[in-house]
């Protein structure tokens, strides 16, 4: 990590909550003249943090990447008022088809289920973003860069817990709205709304309602289905204690 220094600041954990809760972003590919080419794109992440995109081939982008797979993509807070005060990140790395399409599919459509029916178009893939590095700025002596496996969620050892995370979304969902409601109001301060999961991985998972999405960290890191239960159950309890 280089930059200003920031004391105890966690610009890892910044740049985690960034590529977790945006839903769009700037994705800036290179034209065959050398220049940069900037496109505003929908973006989800795939369980270890990496920026997945659903883009049609006869996007202009697509066809810059498939020129030089080199990109970067913008992400910010969207912070009201002063749009500067808020946190951005330009990540930089090299994109290609994501190999697991379906797990793609699964995690971008639940972050744009109105994306679905493009999904299905015979020109349109999902892609996936294997990054090298992020420039974060988040305000006044809070500029630094670091290196992918920085930021970026292991996976290792978390393949029951990665396997396990389709249907745990779902026996969230439908069986304890009532605890994930309160995981958004009571743990993360959102305002009350319709609040579902997302996506689940070792250090926590996404929530959203409407067009709103949250990141909640576990705390401690899981890998097994047992240990996602045990700590859902925990968050459950400390967020009705916290609303009472």
């Amino acid at each position: 990590m280089s930059g200003e220094a920031a004391g105890e600041f966690d610009a890892a954990g910044a740049v985690k909550r960034l590529l977790r809760e945006a839903r769009t972003g700037a994705l800036a590919t290179l034209e065959a003249d050398g220049h940069p080419y900037a496109s505003l794109v929908q973006v989800a992440t795939l369980p270890d943090g990496s920026p997945v995109l659903l883009l049609s081939g006869l996007a202009r982008h697509t066809s810059n990447l498939k020129g030089d797979p080199r990109v970067s993509l913008m992400l910010d807070e969207r912070r009201l008022g002063d749009e500067l005060q808020g946190s951005r990140v330009s990540l930089k790395g090299r994109i290609a088809t994501a190999p697991d399409q379906e797990l793609a599919r699964r995690r971008f459509l639940a972050r744009h289920p109105d994306a679905t029916g493009f999904a299905g178009f015979r020109d349109f893939a999902f892609y996936a973003i294997t990054l090298e590095s992020a420039h974060l700025v988040a305000g006044f002596g809070r500029i630094l860069d670091l290196d992918a496996e920085e930021f970026l969620t292991a996976l290792d050892g978390a393949d029951e817990l990665i396997a396990a995370e389709e249907s745990a979304i779902a026996h969230m969902n439908a069986d304890h709205a009532d605890a994930i409601a309160l995981y958004a109001t009571a743990l993360l301060g959102a305002p009350s709304g319709a609040w579902r999961l997302t996506g689940l991985d070792p250090e926590g998972c996404d929530l959203m309602s409407g067009e709103l999405a949250r990141r909640l960290d576990f705390g401690r890191r899981v890998a097994s289905g047992a240990e996602l239960r045990a700590v859902l159950v925990e968050l459950a309890t400390r967020a009705r204690q916290t609303a009472a």
